[in-house]
């Protein structure tokens, strides 16, 4: 399990100079001060995790059973509020703040987000399928084609898996070992190198890689 972690917002796309005059392409991502609302443990709840809190939200907007929840951590209500799993009991109590200060210029990091929503497509846009001749005899120009065997009995069916038209995108998406180029503690903000999942303003995790550089022979 990853140990740093953090919750964000997603504002966009931008490039960097380096010294040497190198452009950088980075999303920027802000992060806020995500603030601990709940431990679990092992003991009592069967597993270890941290629950974090993201994000401004009126009042109003929060349902009784979770105001009983903030009020019982002693924090403001969050609009966000996702669980870390993790290997050992947190290091964090109710009421903690998490900052951008835990990432470093040049760490690997995996990002989490939900991807852009592009309705229904066929399986040319989904699925990357060669078009059919364009010929006026054809009548079979973007179809999906043979979707099985014309059989009768038990095969005569569409396997499960199979590629067709349907709805693309708005799922849960990584990205794994993007670069952390820089740490704006000040504005609470990360300098990521390359793109990002999902549109802007959209809820992102950003956690340290599971593939870390390997060590050089």
């Amino acid at each position: 399990m990853a140990k740093k972690q953090i919750l964000g917002i997603k504002l966009g796309m931008t490039q960097i100079f380096t010294e040497d005059g190198k452009v950088i392409p980075v999303t920027v991502v802000e992060s806020g001060n995500n603030i601990v609302i709940r431990n679990k443990t092992a003991d009592k709840d069967g597993y270890c995790a941290v629950q974090v809190g993201f994000g401004e939200i009126k009042d109003k907007h929060v349902n009784k059973p979770m105001k009983g929840q903030f009020e019982k951590a002693g924090v403001k209500p969050v609009k966000f509020i996702r669980e870390i799993r993790l290997n050992s009991e947190s290091e964090y109590n109710a009421g903690d703040i998490i900052g951008v200060d835990i990432f470093a210029d040049g760490d690997l990091v995996d990002v989490v987000g939900t991807s852009k929503g592009k309705g229904f497509a066929g399986g040319i846009k989904r699925h990357n399928f060669a078009r059919g001749p364009m010929g006026h005899g054809s009548k079979s120009h973007r179809e999906p084609g043979s979707t099985g065997a014309m059989l009768s009995g038990p095969g005569g069916r569409v396997l499960k898996g199979k590629k067709l038209p349907g709805r693309m995108g708005g799922v849960r998406t990584t990205v794994q070992r993007l670069t952390v180029v820089r740490v704006d503690a000040d504005r609470n903000l990360l300098l990521i190198k390359g793109a990002i999942p999902g549109p802007k303003k959209g809820l992102v995790i950003v956690k340290e890689t599971i593939k870390p550089k390997k060590a050089k022979k």
